[in-house]
This record gives C-alpha cells, structure tokens and sequence, in this order.
C-alpha cells in the first residue's frame, strides 16, 4: 500500500442531501484501490462559520480554533475528491467556503471531482477548477458528473449506471498519478520523468 492519502471531501450539509449517497458511492469504489488511502471528510463534522479569520489566508496566520484544527486536516492529504451538488451554476456554499479557509495546506496537491445535479453539476465543477488554480491545486482531467434525471430515482436514491465505475477508475488512476508526482515535489524530491 502507498503512502499517499486521498480525501474524498463531501461538499454539502443540507438535510436530506444526496451528496451522501454520491460521496458513499466514491469510497466504495476507491476500496479497490491499492495505490492510495482514501478517506470520507463530511464537512458536517467540520461546521465551519462563514470565513471569520481577520488575516487572509494566504499568510497562513490562522487565528481560530476552528480554523486550525481544518488547516491540520486537509494537511494530512495529498489529494482530494470534490464531491459537490450544483447550487445556482456553482458549488455549494458550505464547500466554497471550507476551501476558502485555507491557502497553504492545498497547495501542490492533486484534486478530482465527481458533481451531481440536473445538468450532472457540470458547472460546479467549471467554478472548481477555477478556484483550484488559485489554490495551486492540480485538478486531473477526468470528471464523474450524475444527472438527477437519469442517475437518480425520484430524484433521491442514487442509481449510477454500471459505466460510472470505469469512469471512476480513470479519475482514480489520473488523480494518484499527480498526487504522487507533486507529493514528491513538496518533499524537495526529484519527480521521476
């Protein structure tokens, strides 16, 4: 088993969500996996209020304890999968808000998405990349995006069709591949060519 640790970060806290289903779906798949640990963070565990920290991120000054005990979590992890719904053309807020927190402790990491909505939350996943660049966060080119007309029965009990877990292989392998590569990078390795 490889040391590289993967977060699989559930992007929504609603009552009733899907996302948990979606995010369920995303470590069971990822049990096969033999190159990476992959763990569920759901940021129900992590109630963080609305960014409350008076210093940007960016100087790494975090003054909360709230913020600290985040910071020291998403740390731990060379990588990440965003599982986010689609909420008005973008991510969720409590998910734009969580990564807003922090600066440092995403850098040089490598980051996947799996979205669900009615367009597959294709756009949630466009503003994502957008702010991953910001981050320095590598995001792989692979996606997973879940219709809820047609990957979802009465648009609540999640039904994905058998060729999502060839999908999610690739997005494995993409994602453990940069991990690995920018991992050594933040150690001050040389990266293999």
């Amino acid at each position: 088993m490889s040391d590289l640790k993967i977060a699989v970060i559930l992007g929504s806290t609603r009552p009733g969500r899907n996302g948990k289903a979606v995010a369920d779906w995303v470590m069971t798949q990822a049990e096969r996996r033999t190159d990476a640990t992959y763990e569920l963070i759901d940021l129900l565990d992590y109630p963080l209020p609305h960014l409350d920290e008076a210093v940007p991120p960016s100087a790494g000054q975090y003054a909360g304890a709230h913020t600290k005990a985040w910071a020291e979590t998403i740390a731990a992890y060379d990588g990440f999968v965003f599982v986010t719904p689609e909420y008005n053309h973008s991510t969720s807020g409590v998910l734009k808000n969580a990564i807003d927190y922090l600066y440092a402790e995403w850098n040089n990491k490598a980051a996947g998405f799996v979205s669900y909505g009615s367009l597959g939350g294709a756009r949630a996943i466009e503003h994502l990349r957008a702010i991953s660049a910001e981050l320095q966060l590598a995001d792989v080119r692979q996606q997973l995006s879940f219709s809820l007309f047609t990957d979802f029965e009465n648009f609540s009990e999640f039904r994905p069709g058998p060729q999502y877990a060839d999908q999610a292989t690739v997005l494995f392998d993409q994602l453990e591949s940069w991990a690995s590569a920018l991992k050594q990078l933040r150690v001050g390795q040389p990266v293999a060519a």
